[in-house]
């Protein structure tokens, strides 16, 4: 894909600079079912992957989104895995834990220490602020809200069948056919994400309007008279 566009995808219509890369796949957040027929076998076969996709804390060089480092353990090490003599021989791994939760995160991606670590600093700020966003939603109680909370990440959120060459989004109760050409369509309207996301869209709409009611008629309750008390 070309320099600016999302993990490897162009920048479009689509995928503009209004929504940006959150914003434009925090739908894909969940599980995802393959159910295919291998070539040596003649029965159905279910996979699934579940995928999280997490707010980036702000690249302006401010570090008002990044985790207090009170809270943090960092540790480096050598990086395991393919990457030549260079990388087996260097602490430039990072792993950082974030103690009040447990959450981790560690990168290895670079040949650099510094790198690793700024990658390790955003990617758990990403997601123990994920998880304080789902505390508070669960609190509230919009579990509910397929959307609007955050989704709960273990439950099925599409299908993708092979035999019957159908893609179905389970929250929005949608299909549409010819896998092949909808993962090939990358951010285009015809595209796996664009197919659905305007319904999506449209869910979270209608979520964020009756949570807006729900509070709406909570402030306007009038306030219960208590009882006078007996002199």
């Amino acid at each position: 894909g070309g320099g600016g566009g999302y993990g490897g995808f162009e920048d479009d219509k689509a995928a503009g600079p209004p929504l940006g890369p959150y914003g434009y796949f925090k739908f894909e957040s969940g599980v995802h079912r393959v159910q295919r027929v291998p070539v040596n076998d003649v029965r159905i076969h279910t996979s699934a992957a579940s995928v999280a996709v997490l707010p980036a804390p702000g690249d302006s060089g401010a570090n008002a989104d990044l985790l207090p480092s009170s809270e943090l353990r960092i540790e480096t090490m050598r990086a395991s895995g393919a990457g030549g003599q260079h990388v087996n021989t260097t602490d430039s791994a990072v792993r950082i834990t974030h103690i009040p939760t447990g959450i981790t995160a560690a990168i290895q991606d670079e040949r650099s220490q510094h790198k690793n670590k700024a990658k390790a600093m955003k990617l758990i700020s990403a997601r123990v602020r994920d998880k304080v966003l789902a505390d508070e939603a669960k609190e509230r109680g919009d579990a509910k809200n397929a959307l609007l909370g955050g989704g709960d990440r273990s439950e099925r959120i599409r299908t993708y069948n092979y035999p019957q060459d159908r893609i179905t989004d389970h929250r929005c109760k949608e299909s549409e056919f010819g896998i092949s050409k909808m993962l090939a369509g990358g951010t285009n309207e015809d595209g796996v994400v664009g197919a659905f996301s305007p319904f999506l869209r449209d869910m979270e709409r209608k979520e964020l309007l009756a949570a807006l009611e729900e509070e709406e008629r909570r402030n306007s309750r009038p306030e219960p008279k208590g009882k006078k008390k007996r002199k």
